[in-house]
């Protein structure tokens, strides 16, 4: 559909950098295992994936924290609520720091405890747990706390901030690892502190963004909502509980593995999947643009942009990651070789087959993190639990239990990707039972409520493209009010707003630079309110400044937005993630009276 595009293009637009914030704490994982598999060996790879449900414990509470944060100030932006947008980031902040000292404090405790007594079998293995923890926790408060400013820099669309301190963090963490593991030898310690120090690097190159006067967001303790904080985790949990399980399967895995196959099991798949973290990124970075257009599609009770974004998720990057993990799996033997070199070696196999399976749960990913992020949005917990759940647990367990005695590690591998088909099964039969038939619609899959925002009936979306655009449909709008039964007078003015903001749209943004630009247009008929929307992707033109401006010039300029302003009910405008978004109401009674 050709008003799905610009939806399509903003997510497009936005993904790269968020492909890259999500690469940030994974490229630790795969320097830390290049370093460990090519100057350590085997035994340190070991402790890295010992680790491991450790990592994904924190990125759950840290998800959490980002999750709900995003939603949150996501819905405020949609309402143009700017005091709440600030008491989200102050709360967040706030609430991330004391998070991130407690885990710290745990870690430190961990380490000393470590160091008295044994935490594995292998006492080398147990000594370098313990070093890889205690260098772990010098990088806890930059890993928390920066993780939440890249969010909101995002939401602020202020990507290429985070853009540089992520290249930063990547080049200086595999120069501090050559240093601390190649050339000084600190084994598991310098694995951990070299991430540990790029983290530092990562957060304070953020940091100077939000001290500036002009920033919309400045942490301030005083007159924080606390309660709210209830809130932020309330919405947050139900989508990091899935990391939470994560982290639980990790746990029952590993013993799996060590049980049926024996530490080199572990190797082979931490060796993988430490690489494929890079991959996940992908997938990760599109969970987090479709989750931030998705709540500031609640926020604006917008049914349209809503199901657009759950369309371009399923039928765009499903594909696109399909190729790739096709892609990965025909290169699998040169993968392997930056870990093991010695085809005879019974690592080298497991880690080639870790390379041809496990990237086929990528493309599967897509519905369970999608569906999760919407049902998170809309108030669905109990949803968002069950299918974490069953796909955080249950399938991969239950699989590699039945497979892995036939199977070898391998059979884990297969387990992951068999595991991916438990989220469609679910969310299909969820949306049998919601719509008491099947599924005919993106809208009726993702059981969207009857009565949120304007039912598509009662709205008429169109995408614009030149100026004989505007004029052709200015008549079509006037007479979509009537049918619907708006009267003549507010069907008329809406038809006139468009036809000069629309075509102001284009004759000034769409000339603004060389990009091909789109231009959307939404009327939505409520009983006693008709609101017309206006979403472009041109350089931003806050028309609420201008119009403070107009007062000062001369009355025959900008006649257009002097027009409008002085006669709807409301206007008012933000830059939405890149996207201009001008909301204009013209309210029953307002225009009573009007001749």
């Amino acid at each position: 559909m050709r008003e799905a595009k610009l939806t399509q293009k903003v997510m497009f637009k936005l993904l790269p950098v968020q492909i890259l914030l999500a690469s940030v704490g994974m490229i630790n994982g795969i320097i830390s295992s290049l370093f460990a598999g090519n100057f350590v060996g085997v035994k340190a790879m070991t402790a890295v994936g010992l680790y491991s449900p450790v990592s994904l414990a924190l990125v759950a509470v840290t998800s959490m924290l980002v999750g709900g944060a995003t939603i949150l100030c996501g819905e405020y932006i949609g309402r143009n609520d700017q005091a709440g947008i600030q008491n989200v980031f102050s709360l967040n902040i706030a609430v991330s720091g004391i998070l991130a000292i407690v885990v710290t404090a745990g870690h430190i405790a961990f380490g000393m405890i470590g160091s008295l007594n044994p935490v594995a079998d292998d006492p080398v293995i147990s000594h370098m747990i313990t070093l890889y923890v205690l260098g772990q926790a010098v990088g806890i408060i930059p890993l928390i706390l920066g993780s939440q400013l890249s969010a909101f820099l995002s939401l602020d669309n202020k990507g290429r901030i985070t853009t540089t301190a992520s290249l930063i963090y990547i080049v200086l963490n595999f120069l501090l690892n050559y240093l601390f593991v190649g050339v000084m030898g600190l084994e598991a310690l310098g694995l951990a502190l070299a991430s540990a120090i790029g983290l530092w690097a990562y957060f304070l190159i953020q940091v100077p963004y939000f001290m500036k006067k002009d920033t919309p967001m400045h942490f301030s303790i005083k007159g924080i909502n606390w309660h709210e904080a209830v809130n932020m985790i309330k919405i947050g949990a139900p989508g990091a509980v899935g990391n939470a399980y994560n982290a639980l399967r990790g746990v029952i895995v590993n013993s799996l593995i060590l049980t049926n196959v024996g530490a080199v099991g572990i190797s082979a798949f931490t060796a993988a999947n430490s690489f494929l973290s890079l991959f996940w990124a992908i997938p990760n970075g599109m969970v987090v643009v479709s989750r931030m257009l998705m709540s500031v599609s609640v926020g604006e009770e917008d049914r349209k942009s809503l199901t657009d974004t759950m369309r371009v998720a399923l039928f765009n990057f499903i594909p696109v990651l399909t190729a790739m993990a096709v892609a990965i799996m025909l290169l699998a033997e040169p993968l392997t070789r930056l870990y093991y070199r010695d085809p005879s070696d019974p690592v080298y196999m497991m880690t080639v087959m870790g390379f041809r399976i496990l990237p086929f749960c990528m493309p599967l990913a897509i519905i369970v993190t999608h569906f999760s992020c919407y049902w998170q949005a809309s108030d669905r917990h109990v949803q968002v639990h069950i299918l974490a759940f069953l796909d955080g647990v249950v399938g991969v367990v239950m699989f590699s239990t039945l497979l892995i005695g036939k199977m070898g590690v391998s059979g884990v591998y297969t387990a992951n990707v068999l595991n991916g088909f438990i989220a469609p099964v679910f969310v299909l039969i969820y949306a049998c039972i919601f719509n008491k038939h099947f599924p005919k619609s993106i809208d009726e899959l993702m059981s969207v409520p009857k009565d949120f925002g304007v039912p598509l009936f009662y709205r008429l979306d169109i995408a614009l493209h030149d100026m004989d655009s505007v004029m052709a449909v200015s008549g079509k709008l006037q007479e979509f009010c009537q049918e619907k039964g708006v009267d003549r007078r507010r069907a008329f003015f809406a038809s006139l707003f468009l036809e000069e903001m629309a075509g102001n749209v284009i004759k000034h943004g769409f000339s603004a630079d060389s990009k091909k630009h789109n231009v959307n247009v939404s009327i939505s008929c409520k009983p006693d309110t008709l609101i017309l929307s206006l979403k472009d992707d041109c350089v931003p033109f806050n028309i609420e400044q201008r119009r403070q401006m107009m007062d000062q010039e001369d009355v025959t300029k900008n006649i257009g937005i002097r027009l409008v302003s002085s006669i709807a009910s409301e206007m008012y405008y933000q830059n939405i993630l890149g996207l201009n978004v001008l909301s204009i109401r013209l309210n029953k009674k307002t225009f009573t009276g009007i001749a």
